[in-house]
């Protein structure tokens, strides 16, 4: 054994050590052991919902559980038909208001500008759209106007944005097919708009619009001339949505919902691609993909159940739009 093991071997253990063992458990562990549960968490414990948890809900008379007959079911039920020109407008009217406040809460509510018309069932070349001035948010089915097509207000007391009428009343003149049409100036449309160019089919939902969008590059200015409404019509041609260079995106569609949720779903699809550009090189979706995904999400009626899960929480959280 060497001199310094001896040495360790011999050295006296620190007094500290030895208290250290016999040291007493403070007493405030000891009264943490004894603490008793919190009232806050004994009243956690006897909820309902946590009992339901805990509990089985099942007893002796639960009957058991009845499976129906099986059903393939992948879509929705259609959407009946209205049994009146009155139950039509009134339809319309309901959907119209929903969408002012939808595109409020998207945040596409910029100033004054910005509509959205409504063809009427009666009188095929009146809309309806909204009050001049109106904040989208507060825009209920009592504040809609009805506008002829010399763009003379009938019903309601405006007064109407001009742009609204040179823009919407040449696309349903050059468009019978079109119930609603809708043009803001959102954050991300009006960006897009910038660069002159349509969009690529980047993902699955900007497929919606896959040789579907065109672009009117003729900007100029605010559009007051029923002239240049009818130019924008023109470029829009058959499809469902243009893009307004320097200006914004408009969207038109076989019912309200479908140019609503459209309107909604094109500002989507610009801000993808605008993020998509800034972070590198996109890569696109090969044409034919590109085709069939049209076909498969960017049908009128897919739009319509869209906006009406949107539609549903609206008017729960707000009901007075329908008023």
């Amino acid at each position: 054994m060497t001199d310094l093991s001896a040495a360790l071997q011999n050295t006296p253990r620190p007094q500290n050590a030895s208290a250290l063992k016999n040291t007493p458990t403070p007493q405030n562990a000891s009264a943490l052991q004894n603490t008793p549960v919190p009232h806050s968490a004994r009243a956690l414990q006897n909820t309902p919902a946590l009992q339901s948890v805990l509990t089985p809900q099942t007893t002796a008379d639960t009957p058991p559980l009845q499976r129906q007959a099986p059903l393939r079911k992948f879509w929705f039920d259609d959407v009946p038909p209205r049994d009146s020109i009155a139950a039509e407008r009134r339809y319309r009217q309901e959907r119209l208001a929903v969408a002012f406040r939808l595109f409020a809460r998207y945040g596409f509510d910029q100033g004054l500008a910005g509509h959205i018309t409504a063809r009427d069932p009666e009188w095929p070349d009146h809309f309806w759209v909204n009050p001049f001035g109106k904040h989208f948010s507060r825009i209920r089915v009592s504040d809609l106007l009805l506008v002829n097509a010399q763009g003379e207000i009938v019903i309601g007391e405006g007064p109407v944005n001009q742009a609204a009428f040179a823009i919407h009343a040449a696309i349903h003149e050059a468009r019978p097919d079109v119930i609603a049409a809708a043009h803001t100036h959102s954050l991300y449309g009006k960006a897009w708009s910038t660069l002159g160019r349509t969009l690529d089919p980047l993902t699955q939902d900007s497929c919606a619009f896959y040789q579907d969008h065109t672009l009117f590059d003729d900007f100029r200015g605010v559009v007051l001339d029923t002239d240049e409404g009818a130019r924008i019509a023109a470029a829009l041609g058959e499809r469902k949505a243009v893009i307004l260079k320097n200006h914004g995106i408009l969207t038109a569609g076989p019912s309200v919902e479908a140019a609503a949720w459209w309107y909604i779903a094109l500002d989507n699809a610009c801000h993808a691609q605008l993020l998509a550009e800034a972070a590198g090189t996109p890569q696109t979706i090969p044409h034919d993909v590109a085709a069939l995904t049209h076909e498969q999400v960017g049908r009128a009626g897919g739009a319509l159940f869209a906006f009406q899960s949107l539609l549903e929480g609206l008017v729960e959280a707000e009901p007075d739009v329908l008023t």
